[in-house]
């Protein structure tokens, strides 16, 4: 494609292509790319540029676009059915999905509900929640908690339990009230000048003091109550939000003895991102939550895919003669053949290519490469879980602070990398597969995009 042929796409996208979570003004001097094909941990342009997804796009591509290995599931799965309704018939790729999920949880969530995207599982999670207590005889149960800076999706049910008001006021007359308790966030605890060596006490303190509040909460309300949902060790679209583990399992207590459900939205830290396959299987001891609820990377990044998990004991409340105590959700593509291929595939390079081990020696040389970070006075709150990286760029001057997301996303496509701030929150959530090579160039270039955007300030 010709250079004015590309820029003819991108004029005509800008016409009739409504951008998701863009002002579409902006447009106007932050450029759209065209994107020819990926490779690797590589998007390409028609023009021959490239740019490394530092983000897997969105957070979905676990393994690298175009992965050989789910291109040919996919592929082998189109020649079978590509897709039946899941009402009244089944096939072998939802069944092995579901069966090799519960057993990674070691079959304590040992049923699993699809849909298509995040935002559906977590309102298929707090309805089954209101459903349960209904059908157990304890139809005052309402109420949902949140954490400050929590995101669990857009549609009206997830926007009630999401605590990020640039996704959320626009809409507020639409939404159900719910509880929001403090965050665990280190941050709010300790300051920039915390040393790492420091750090785990810092948000030890901070998870058993927001942990403290949602104990006061439940003892006035938990007879109304009927879930807490929370995104496990980090809260990504809050700004890349990390805490301590203890707050899992304290909250996991409280839910436990309040008899209040404990709803873990993996569906951005599941699969891996925070270093274990699960984030939840980093509370000590071993515990999981009523219901889990994964999407994004599940399918590799490939197809349109969510579910939630949970647990016979909540099953069984709606197993019944009358439909009125059926789980009466559906989606038209719920359990689609080829987007459970694609997990299963992924599941199987999880399995064969021992990607957990791998992560770790991954994480720490990307860690070091970021290293200088660390201790730049234009740096606050240098932090890393897993496969996640993220620091808060110091930018004084208000007005450059709105636009620091857009001006860092346009250098660092100047200079091949794919990075898109949240606020004034650099992070990275690049792909499970990159090369000596390519870290170098992702932690190298992202030195100098973070230089030349902060000189300009």
């Amino acid at each position: 494609m010709s250079i004015n042929q590309t820029s003819d796409l991108v004029q005509r996208s800008l016409k009739s292509v409504w951008h998701p979570c863009t002002q579409m003004q902006h447009h106007e001097s932050t450029p759209l790319i065209a994107v020819s094909k990926g490779e690797g941990a590589w998007l390409y342009g028609f023009k021959g540029e490239r740019y490394l997804d530092a983000i897997s796009s969105w957070w979905v591509n676990l393994f690298g676009h175009a992965n050989p290995r789910i291109n040919a599931a996919v592929k082998s799965q189109l020649d079978r059915v590509e897709h039946a309704m899941l009402a009244g018939f089944t096939h072998k790729g939802v069944v092995e999905l579901s069966e090799r999920l519960s057993g990674l949880t070691g079959n304590v969530l040992g049923h699993v509900f699809y849909a298509s995207d995040g935002a559906s599982a977590v309102e298929i999670a707090l309805k089954m929640s209101f459903h349960f207590w209904k059908n157990t005889g304890r139809p005052l149960k309402q109420e949902f908690i949140c954490l400050k800076g929590g995101y669990h999706g857009e549609t009206i049910g997830a926007l009630s339990v999401t605590d990020v008001p640039i996704f959320k006021s626009a809409y507020s007359e639409l939404i159900k009230g719910t509880h929001v308790v403090p965050s665990p966030d280190f941050r709010v605890q300790g300051d920039s000048t915390v040393e790492t060596a420091d750090r785990e006490q810092t948000s030890l303190q901070a998870a058993q003091k927001a942990a403290l509040a949602v104990e006061e909460l439940l003892k006035e309300r938990a007879e109304h109550i009927s879930a807490l949902i929370l995104e496990p060790l980090v809260q990504c679209a809050g700004g890349m939000a990390m805490h301590h583990p203890y707050y899992l399992t304290r909250i996991r207590e409280l839910c436990e003895t309040y008899s209040v459900h404990l709803i873990a939205d993996e569906i951005a830290v599941g699969c891996a991102r925070t270093g274990t396959f699960f984030a939840f299987e980093q509370a000590t001891p071993a515990i999981w939550p009523d219901f889990m609820c994964l999407s994004k990377g599940i399918s590799g990044g490939y197809l349109p895919l969510s579910l939630v998990m949970t647990r016979d004991s909540i099953y069984k409340a709606f197993y019944d003669e009358k439909i009125t105590k059926a789980f009466l959700h559906s989606h038209s593509y719920t359990g689609n053949p080829l987007a459970c291929s694609a997990a299963l595939a992924t599941l199987d390079i999880f399995r064969d290519d021992q990607v957990l081990s791998a992560n770790k020696i991954l994480s720490s040389k990307i860690s070091k490469g970021l290293m200088s970070l660390q201790n730049d006075k234009r740096v606050k709150h240098f932090r890393n879980q897993g496969m996640i990286w993220a620091f808060d760029a110091v930018v004084e001057d208000p007005a450059k602070r709105d636009t620091f997301s857009r001006r860092f996303f346009a250098k660092a496509l100047e200079h091949e990398l794919l990075v898109r701030p949240i606020g004034n929150t650099v992070y990275l959530m690049p792909p499970y597969i990159l090369s000596d090579d390519e870290v170098g160039l992702l932690t190298q270039r992202l030195h100098v995009v973070f230089d030349e955007v902060m000189g300009f300030d």
